[in-house]
C-alpha cells in the first residue's frame, strides 16, 4: 500500500522500480514465517474483500473477528489492522508452521514484503512519484538467498499491481486528507461513513440499494447495475462518492470553485 512518508532526521534510502535486490522466501529458509509474528498490518479495502470472500463470511463478520479499528495518525481517519492471535508469538491468524493458509488472497503489505512503498506527495514542493524502501528485520534471512529481482519484477511476481490499482483512489484520498491543516477534522458521522464505504462493503451495498441513495445522488441505471453485481465496481464507486461528498467540504477555500 502506498503510504505518506514523513521526513525525519535520517534521509531515507529511496529505490525505484528498476532497482535490484536479492531475496527469496521459502520453507527451507530458517526464519520461515517469522515475519508473520509480532506484525502491524493495516488492511486496505481490497484486502478486506479478498479475505472475507476467502473465508466465506460477510465484511461485517470479517471486521469483527479479524481486525482491530484504529485512527490513522495525522489524518483522524478510521482504518483497521489485522488482529493477531493471543499467543506467545503474537501470530497472524492465518499463518501455520508450513506457511500462510490464505496465501493467494494475502494482504497488500504481505505481498510487498520485504519492500515498503511510500509517497511524499503530501509535502509541499515534493514530486508525485512513489518510492520504495527495504524493511530490514534482524531475523530475516531472505536477503542471503541468491535470487535476484528488480522491484518491478518483484511486484509482478507477488501480484501487487492489481491491489495498488484497486486501492489507488482510496490511498489518494488518505494522502489528500493528510495534507489538510490539523484543525480540519471529520465528524463522528463522517468517520463512520468513511469506515463503512472503505471496509464494510456488504453494509455499504445495503445502504445504497435499500435506501433512497440512488435517487438522492442520481445514479444512472448502467452504474447501478455494475455496482450491484460487482464488488470491485462498488468499492470504486464508494471511494469516489467519499471524495465528492465528504472531502469537498474540507478543501481550502481557495481550492473550491
Amino acid at each position: 500500500m502506498d503510504i505518506p512518508f514523513e521526513a525525519s532526521g535520517i534521509e531515507p534510502v529511496k529505490y525505484n522500480k528498476d532497482s535490484k535486490f536479492r531475496f527469496e522466501c521459502h520453507k527451507d529458509v530458517k526464519c520461515f514465517t517469522k515475519c508473520c509474528r509480532e506484525i502491524n498490518i493495516t488492511l486496505s479495502p481490497y484486502d478486506i474483500i479478498r479475505l472475507k470472500n476467502r473465508m466465506g463470511i460477510s465484511s461485517e463478520e470479517f471486521l469483527s473477528i479479524y481486525t482491530v479499528p484504529q485512527l490513522l495518525e495525522k489524518t483522524d481517519l478510521p482504518v483497521v489492522t489485522l488482529k493477531l492471535l493471543d499467543d506467545e508469538q503474537k501470530s497472524c491468524p492465518f499463518v501455520k508452521d508450513d506457511g500462510c493458509i490464505v496465501y493467494e488472497d494475502r494482504p497488500s503489505t504481505c505481498r510487498y514484503y520485504p519492500l515498503g512503498v511510500a509517497s511524499m506527495s503530501h509535502l509541499e514542493g515534493a514530486d508525485d512519484d512513489e518510492f520504495y524502501f527495504f524493511v530490514n528485520e534482524p531475523h530475516c534471512l531472505g536477503f542471503e538467498e541468491e535470487k535476484e529481482w528488480t522491484i518491478r519484477e518483484w511486484r509482478e511476481n507477488q501480484g501487487v499491481d492489481i491491489h495498488d490499482e484497486i486501492n489507488a483512489e482510496w490511498t489518494d484520498l488518505i494522502v489528500r486528507k493528510r495534507s489538510f491543516p490539523s484543525n480540519i477534522m471529520l465528524s463522528e458521522a463522517s468517520k463512520k461513513m468513511f469506515f463503512t464505504a472503505s471496509y464494510d462493503i456488504d453494509n455499504f451495498r445495503r445502504f445504497v440499494f435499500e435506501s433512497t441513495f440512488l435517487e438522492r445522488y442520481n445514479v444512472d441505471e448502467e452504474t447501478s447495475e455494475k455496482i450491484k453485481n460487482d464488488e470491485i465496481e462498488l468499492l470504486g464507486f464508494a471511494i469516489k462518492w467519499l471524495k465528492s461528498v465528504f472531502f469537498d467540504q474540507f478543501k481550502p477555500e481557495e481550492d473550491k470553485e
